[in-house]
């Protein structure tokens, strides 16, 4: 692979910055590790996972893997994977496809980029094994310094082989074939909390859904403040989860709809699921998208938002600040975004200077809510 421009690909839409990069030393090793196995494939037999940009998807059909199929939890890296496509051109050579039987029915190959969660990781696992050839080998890569010994547990549930390469770059490679027979699919996950409402706050979550079905406690500390929101016929759930924000105001409002949105796959999955749970999903529209980039200027009244600090393995404020940017462009004059974040992280002059004047709600130790007014 050392002929791929590597170095022309783009993270845009995603943030863009000197320390975040389209593509890492664990794709280009994974596509040197996969290098002979793919000139074996026919085409329709290579799945990608993980792909943060393109480079695994691109890096492979120029190894010469044909109609190659790709799943990305994040919109974003969809978005990202067909602007590099289009700039090479390698587009209409891969189909993006949703976590499933579709993704890998029949598959011999797959190059995946380890999730951060073995929750992801565990649901990767059971789908290959279901539903991919017999024959199948899975590449599994990631940075040594985020892979752990429970990796390679969660891989032999599924996996009668599994098998450790040489570390190179600080990334390395698990390699894993013989798929076992599998039972029920272990998603999506449950729980229930008590959150002052009349019944618990029922929560479901699958693998890739960040936190999984827990009760995420700066959510927890804002979620009672949310009865002072004003009046609306709507509220946006910016970067919804696992739905608590989305369902919790549903049941609190009973005359409000909900747009529920995140770039997550896994994320709007679990929402549909909680919604649904909890009784509401009449009133509560589940929407996968790049921030707002769905939304109209102007035109919503309130939004919640509890913002990530956090870009793949990367601690980077630029998701927080794009957040605060696109709420401030869709809200209406006069309308609210309701935040919570983490109290050392100082967001409230960000706050001030993207969407409008600013004051403080609550604050404790570790979280602080905010409610910010369009000007």
């Amino acid at each position: 692979m050392a002929d791929f421009p590597f170095n022309a690909l783009r993270r845009w839409p995603d943030v863009e910055a000197e320390n975040l990069h389209a593509v890492d030393a664990t794709d280009r090793l994974l596509l040197d590790t996969a290098g002979e196995a793919l000139r074996g494939c026919a085409a329709g037999e290579v799945a990608v996972v993980g792909d943060t940009h393109g480079a695994l998807t691109l890096g492979t059909l120029h190894a010469g893997a044909e109609h190659v199929r790709v799943h990305q939890d994040s919109v974003t890296g969809e978005r990202a994977l067909a602007a590099n496509a289009r700039s090479f051109p390698l587009s209409g050579l891969y189909t993006s496809t949703v976590l499933g039987k579709d993704l890998f029915d029949g598959v011999r190959l797959v190059l995946l980029q380890l999730p951060r969660s073995l929750d992801a990781l565990e649901e990767i696992a059971w789908h290959i094994a279901t539903a991919a050839h017999p024959d199948v080998t899975v590449f599994a890569g990631g940075r040594v310094k985020h892979m752990t010994p429970a990796m390679t547990t969660v891989l032999a549930k599924y996996f009668r082989t599994v098998e450790a390469g040489l570390a190179r770059q600080k990334s390395r490679i698990l390699t894993a074939s013989c798929p076992l027979p599998t039972g029920p699919c272990p998603f999506p996950s449950e729980a229930e909390y008590d959150v002052g409402l009349p019944r618990p706050l029922r929560l479901r979550a699958f693998g890739a859904t960040f936190g999984g079905a827990k009760l995420d406690p700066g959510t927890r500390f804002l979620l009672p403040h949310l009865q002072g929101t004003r009046p609306s016929s709507h509220a946006v759930d910016l970067g919804c989860g696992n739905g608590t924000i989305a369902a919790y105001l549903a049941l609190t409002h009973p005359g409000l709809s909900v747009i529920a949105t995140d770039t997550s796959a896994a994320a709007v999955a679990a929402t549909r699921a909680t919604v649904d749970a909890n009784g509401v999903g009449d009133r509560v529209t589940v929407v996968r998208d790049d921030a707002l980039s769905g939304r109209p200027d102007s035109g919503d009244h309130l939004i919640v938002l509890n913002p990530p600090f956090h870009s793949g393995h990367t601690v980077h404020a630029g998701i927080a600040l794009k957040l605060f940017a696109e709420s401030g462009r869709s809200l209406a004059p006069g309308g609210e975004l309701w935040t919570v974040w983490n109290s050392h992280l100082q967001y409230r002059g960000a706050l001030e200077r993207l969407v409008g004047p600013t004051r403080q709600v609550a604050r404790d130790r570790k979280f602080t809510v905010t409610v910010s007014t369009r000007s």
